[in-house]
């Protein structure tokens, strides 16, 4: 081989980046997104306060004091108190908890029903399937808060039948969400080769489909958090959700709009920290949408 033929070929190999995984290309389509990482931020900044409220606020964010009630924004209060005299920046702190564990604790019960039904029929078809999506299609029937609404008002009001409403109203839309995804995957080469060696379904299901529906399942769970807080903030809202003198923000600006006069301190800010939180499980979510699905680029 002439010099000149390998002066070329380190050319190429110069020229020529190396091959980025997958996971490496999402995260620099991540890092790019700088809506993204702003949401990422926000959320990572709730976490933290969840994490380290106690020392964020010491003390009992519940505790009245009469003498001090709706006392605006001062150096003392910094986000001024309710109509008890409580902090509102330590009942949002607390909040922050609540908030939360609802979402989490939704998007599991979404996750653990709507993950094997979708899975169950989109691979199966035939009877099962239509019998899932009849059902499906009742549960969409209802818009979410409506369901929602409507199994707390037969389970009744507190934390646990809170997310238990909220996730049998998300149930629906991760069964059709992963029928969709194993419909697709599910005509693939290496799951028909998997069936011609005699593997069994359930393996076939749990080691060779799911993994590769993983990417619409992870962005969902990102959005279904930010829709599970404002959920849970809404039937806080109508008092039929956490119960005071829980910190939850929905029942703080349900209490707070009786003061929206003489007192817009004490319905603001919950406000905002809804609106902050949801907004920052959305933004997020777009950019992992955008990052992990190769059809979308910056």
């Amino acid at each position: 081989m002439s010099e000149k033929s390998i002066e070329i070929e380190r050319q190429i190999e110069i020229s020529v980046p190396p091959q980025q995984t997958g996971l490496a290309r999402s995260w620099s389509k991540l890092k790019r997104n700088k809506a993204a990482l702003l949401g990422g931020a926000m959320l990572l900044l709730f976490v933290f306060t969840a994490i380290f409220a106690p020392l964020l606020f010491p003390g009992n964010p519940s505790a009245p004091n009469l003498i001090k009630a709706l006392e605006p924004p001062s150096a003392q209060y910094w986000l001024g108190t309710d109509e008890l005299g409580r902090s509102i920046l330590g009942r949002i702190i607390y909040g922050t908890r609540i908030s939360l564990m609802i979402a989490v604790g939704v998007v599991m019960v979404g996750l653990l029903v709507g993950i094997p039904f979708g899975l169950i029929s989109g691979y199966y078809g035939g009877k099962i399937d239509f019998a899932i999506q009849r059902v499906t299609d009742m549960l969409l029937a209802f818009p979410g808060f409506l369901l929602a609404l409507s199994l707390v008002a037969i389970l009744g009001v507190g934390i646990e039948n809170t997310v238990i409403s909220i996730g049998i109203s998300m149930i629906p839309i991760y069964i059709r969400l992963v029928r969709g995804c194993v419909l697709t995957v599910r005509e693939q080469t290496y799951v028909e080769a998997a069936k011609a060696v005699g593997t069994r379904d359930h393996k076939i299901l749990f080691r060779h489909i799911l993994p590769n529906v993983m990417v619409p399942i992870t962005v969902q769970t990102s959005l279904g958090m930010g829709s599970a807080i404002l959920f849970a903030a809404g039937l806080g809202f109508l008092g039929i959700g956490v119960q005071p003198p829980t910190p939850e923000w929905g029942a703080m600006l349900g209490s707070g709009r009786n003061y929206l006069f003489n007192a817009p301190h004490v319905a603001t800010f919950p406000g905002l920290a809804i609106f902050m939180a949801v907004l920052g499980f959305n933004l997020f979510g777009d950019g992992l949408r955008d990052a992990l699905d190769p059809r979308f680029k910056l």
